[in-house]
C-alpha cells in the first residue's frame, strides 16, 4: 500500500488551515462544503461530511441485519410508535389520526 503523501500547511490566526488544491480536487471539495474534523492518538482527521454521512448510514443498516431486520420493518415500527405516542399524548385515536 502507498503512503500517502504529506503536505505542510500553516495554521492561521484564528486557526484556520488551507488544504492544498491537489488534495481538495483529489476529494471533490469546493468551496462552502462541510467536512468533520476528528482528534485522534495520532492527529487530525478531515473527512468530507458526505464520507461521514455514508459511513454512518452503512454502520445502521450492519446494525439492522445483525438484529434481523430490514429496512422496512424499522420504518413500519416507527409508524405504530407514532400512532401510538399520538394516541397516547394527544387521544387522538388511530382511526382518527389520518384525517
Amino acid at each position: 500500500m502507498a503512503m500517502p503523501e504529506r503536505k505542510l500547511v500553516r495554521i492561521q490566526e484564528k486557526g484556520q488551515v488551507t488544504l492544498p488544491a491537489e488534495v481538495r480536487r483529489k476529494l471533490g471539495l469546493k468551496k462552502g462544503d462541510l467536512v468533520t474534523v476528528e482528534a485522534t492518538e495520532d492527529g487530525v482527521v478531515i473527512m468530507p461530511q458526505e464520507v461521514v454521512a455514508m459511513k454512518a448510514l452503512n454502520r445502521i443498516g450492519e446494525l439492522l441485519r445483525e438484529k434481523g431486520l430490514t429496512l422496512e420493518e424499522l420504518i413500519e415500527s416507527g409508524r405504530q410508535e407514532r400512532t401510538t405516542l399520538i394516541e397516547e399524548l394527544y387521544g387522538i385515536p388511530k382511526d382518527k389520526q389520518g384525517e
